[in-house]
């Protein structure tokens, strides 16, 4: 279901600072980040099942990542994987604005026939949420921001938590201090029973997926993704996989110029 923390010009050093989580089942097969051998451009992992991906970049410098929105009473037969969205944006090569314009437009009209969704999506230093529940775009202006399974920046403990740890390591001084970022992105720690959302699934997964790092035999955080930005228009992506127990089995890191 994935989670997001994002930093827009909140660092003096780093313009934009995405942190994510990506949740899912453990069985279901998934390609670590790699640029992509039929789309060169594209930085990405890839869900083997669908065919798409839950967050990438590109080296023209568009970005995208995707959350559920956790609502099982409003599930769609027959839906289309959701995976696409962000894998259609990363593969475009036209103006941004324009194209931003037509792509807003397209997913719009098209809506009703994903599941819930929030799709982050734009340039690098220009970025826009769109909650299809909501049919809402909110451009994201400088600040802090927190993105899960509901609204943006809705108030779960563990959207607040990631959103202020986060906050307060873009105010240290010094160089950015990576390692603390996954560590915010590693959090266990799961929300006490009378702050849980109540998303209509039982208590158990509430009590389960209430922690930013998710932690399950068969569900749970398959891997985390730093994002940065520098001054000088470096990309650096780090990926770090994880097994069904939590533990780390794989990283790659990637940089390039925009």
């Amino acid at each position: 279901m994935c989670i997001l923390f994002i930093a827009v010009n909140q660092h003096p050093d780093y313009p934009l600072i995405i942190a994510a989580n990506r949740d899912e089942f453990h069985q279901r097969p998934t390609a670590i980040s790699a640029y992509w051998d039929d789309a060169p451009q594209i930085l990405a992992g890839k869900d083997l099942q669908a065919g798409g991906t839950w967050m990438g970049v590109s080296k023209l410098g568009r970005v995208a990542a995707l959350t559920n929105i956790r609502a099982p009473g409003r599930e769609v037969d027959n839906a289309i994987t959701r995976g696409n969205l962000v894998l259609d944006w990363l593969k475009g090569t036209c103006e941004p604005s324009a194209s931003e314009k037509s792509y807003r437009q397209e997913i719009g009209q098209q809506r009703a026939f994903f599941n819930g969704y929030n799709l982050l999506f734009g340039q690098l230093d220009n970025l826009y949420v769109y909650n299809n529940f909501e049919d809402s775009f909110i451009h994201l202006e400088d600040g802090v921001f927190g993105l899960s399974n509901d609204n943006l920046d809705s108030p779960w403990p563990k959207i607040m938590k990631g959103r202020d740890a986060l906050a307060n390591a873009c105010k240290e001084t010094g160089p950015l201090d990576k390692n603390r970022l996954f560590d915010i992105l590693a959090d266990k720690e799961k929300a006490d029973d009378a702050t849980l959302p109540q998303t209509g699934v039982p208590i158990e997964w509430e009590r389960q997926l209430s922690s930013i790092f998710i932690k399950g035999e068969t569900y749970g955080t398959r891997s985390s993704t730093l994002l940065t930005l520098d001054q000088h228009r470096n990309v650096n992506w780090e990926e770090r996989v994880f097994n069904s127990s939590g533990d780390r089995e794989n990283s790659q890191m990637f940089s390039f110029n925009i």
